[in-house]
C-alpha cells in the first residue's frame, strides 16, 4: 500500500457519506413532491410530528440549522399552511412553531415515504438500521466536541 493511498477519494469517509446522502435525498423527490415538500422541508416537518409546539432555536438544533436557513424554510411552510409562527409573548425574539390542521393531516400522506425509500433501495432494512446507528455514534461524537 502506498502511503498517498489514504488521499484517493474511494478511501474518504466523509465522501462516501457526501455521495450517499446525495443520492437518498434525489431519492426522496417523487415522493415528497407528491406531498409538496423539498426534503428540508420534510425534515423540518418531522421534527414538528414529533414535537408540535417547539422554538425555532430547538428545530435548528435538531436538523443542525442555523437561523438564516430556517427562517425562510419556516415561512415557505406557513405559506403552504402546514405550520404556525407566533412570537411568544414574554420574549419576542423567540418564536414557537405549532402544527395547522393541513399539517397535521400531511403526516398520514408522509407515513408511508420511509417505507416507499427502503423499496427504491433495495438492501436489508437492518442493514440500513445498522448503518444509521453507526452514523448517529459518530455525529454525537463529532458534536460533542
Amino acid at each position: 500500500m502506498d502511503k498517498y493511498d489514504v488521499l484517493k477519494l474511494d478511501n474518504q469517509f466523509c465522501f462516501s457519506v457526501y455521495a450517499l446522502s446525495k443520492e437518498i435525498t434525489k431519492l426522496y423527490k417523487p415522493f415528497l413532491k407528491k406531498l409538496d415538500l423539498t426534503y428540508t422541508q420534510y425534515i423540518t416537518m418531522l421534527v414538528l410530528w414529533e414535537e408540535d409546539h417547539i422554538t425555532v432555536n430547538a428545530i435548528g438544533k435538531k436538523l443542525a440549522l442555523d437561523s438564516g436557513t430556517l427562517t425562510p424554510l419556516l415561512k415557505k411552510l406557513e405559506e403552504k399552511e402546514l405550520i404556525i409562527r407566533q412570537r411568544k409573548k414574554d420574549d419576542e425574539r423567540n418564536v414557537n412553531i405549532f402544527l395547522s390542521e393541513k399539517g397535521k393531516k400531511l403526516k398520514d400522506k408522509a407515513v408511508e415515504v420511509p417505507f416507499k425509500l427502503i423499496e427504491q433501495i433495495q438492501i436489508d432494512p437492518l442493514k440500513i438500521i445498522e448503518l444509521k446507528n453507526a452514523i448517529q455514534e459518530i455525529n454525537a461524537k463529532l458534536m460533542r466536541e
